[in-house]
């Protein structure tokens, strides 16, 4: 169990390099196993995640290769449909591997995703857009078995924008015969990042960042390279870090349109920020100011964010609500907080936080991704030395995020576990 040593109390400053999205990497790089051939991806992120996708795709006979931000796979010879039970439990997006393999051979295997403990993210949703296109589903031992003769075009309507769901079936409709329509899809910018690469690969999808898709099926694919885009949740939470320490940093090959929700928020919290096309400068006040979110499917703030915006409420003047639609355990780093002196009450899917002037140095530990990412920024703020155990869960979705913060001022150092 590794952690994070952070001497707090430090005002950043100065310039960083937003990388490559996680959430629009991983359902690209599953992309990758449609055509059959070779696939340059750039801006990848150097992260655990990727790691552990990378490593499933090598395991059912895909040739990989990695150097720095770029990974070149062929995926000309795959000769397993199953992704393996040990890779999948590690992480939930690992699911998305499913559409594009049933997409391509017409069958798979795969147990349940695991991942963070942030709340039921259950995936009938993909699964019953998975019948709909005339997949057989048949659940023995905690497997799911998939498989069918053909691929027929129809019209799927999501109960909810799921994401994952969105882009399973998006992958799993590219060879269909006929037309797949996807109603109430999600409307993420990773999804646009998605048909962006597709249709360069040679599918025709159309409608992403819209709540109705289209996927015409195409008989072949060719080979492509491809930038993926910008992670937007990084971006907000080093806005955030800034914002907690009232900083003044630059963040660079960013997207603000990802964003509106977030730099909105932070602007009612007193922060001035100034947007270019890739650009984004914020200036934080001596003491944020209380503000009220709920969470919402894009273009709403992000549930990604909840946890580090929060964290930022706890110093903020005045008293804010938060309200969290999308997991019910989005909520498991306000005790951390707590033992660092942080007021919060919880009730349901409400977050009430009083600010105080300033948090206590302590140890915490983090029990998810984003959670993980809050205490750093609670650490960031907090006069002494914070401890912040189990980071593997951070390292999942951030690279080089100690390196990055020492490079404005932070003291963040890595204690590997014993």
């Amino acid at each position: 169990m590794s952690s994070y040593i952070i001497n707090g109390g430090k005002k950043l400053e100065g310039i960083v390099k937003i990388s490559g999205s996680k959430n629009a990497s991983l359902p690209i790089i599953a992309g990758a196993i449609l055509n059959g051939k070779t696939t340059k991806l750039y801006n990848i992120p150097n992260i655990h995640d990727i790691q552990i996708t990378l490593e499933i795709l090598k395991l059912i006979g895909c040739k990989v290769k990695k150097k720095n931000d770029k990974i070149t796979i062929d995926s000309s010879n795959i000769i397993s449909y199953e992704i393996p039970y040990a890779l999948m439990r590690q992480m939930r997006s690992s699911v998305i591997m499913a559409g594009a393999i049933v997409g391509r051979f017409k069958k798979a295997v795969f147990s349940y995703p695991g991942g963070c403990e942030i709340g039921a993210r259950p995936i009938d949703l993909h699964l019953n857009g998975f019948r709909k296109l005339g997949i057989n589903i048949e659940e023995e031992g905690g497997f799911i078995k998939c498989s069918c003769d053909k691929i027929v075009g129809t019209e799927i309507h999501l109960d909810f924008p799921s994401v994952g769901a969105t882009e399973n079936l998006i992958l799993a409709s590219v060879f269909a015969q006929g037309e797949t329509i996807i109603t109430n899809a999600a409307m993420e910018p990773e999804i646009v990042d998605l048909q962006n690469f597709l249709n360069l690969m040679g599918a025709k999808v159309e409608g992403a960042g819209t709540n109705v898709i289209r996927i015409k099926g195409v008989k072949n694919l060719k080979e492509v390279s491809y930038k993926i885009m910008p992670d937007r949740i990084e971006a907000g939470t080093f806005l955030c870090c800034c914002g907690i320490t009232n900083g003044n940093i630059v963040l660079e090959n960013v997207v603000p349109d990802h964003i509106v929700p977030v730099i909105s928020k932070l602007e009612e919290s007193g922060c001035k920020l100034y947007l270019q096309k890739d650009k984004i400068e914020i200036k934080a006040p001596k003491r944020l100011l209380c503000t009220e979110i709920k969470t919402m499917p894009y273009p709403g703030f992000p549930t990604d964010m909840q946890s580090i915006y929060g964290a930022c409420m706890t110093v903020a003047k005045g008293t804010s609500i938060i309200i969290e639609n999308i997991f019910e355990n989005r909520y498991k780093y306000a005790g951390e907080l707590i033992r660092m002196g942080a007021k919060i009450s919880i009730e349901g899917r409400m977050a009430v936080i009083k600010g105080v002037r300033r948090l206590h140095a302590t140890e915490v530990y983090s029990s998810d991704l984003r959670g993980g990412a809050a205490l750093v920024v609670a650490g960031l703020h907090a006069k002494g030395i914070t401890r912040i155990n189990n980071i593997e869960y951070i390292l999942r979705g951030y690279e080089n995020f100690d390196k990055k913060l020492n490079n404005l001022g932070a003291e963040v150092t890595i204690k590997e576990g014993e």
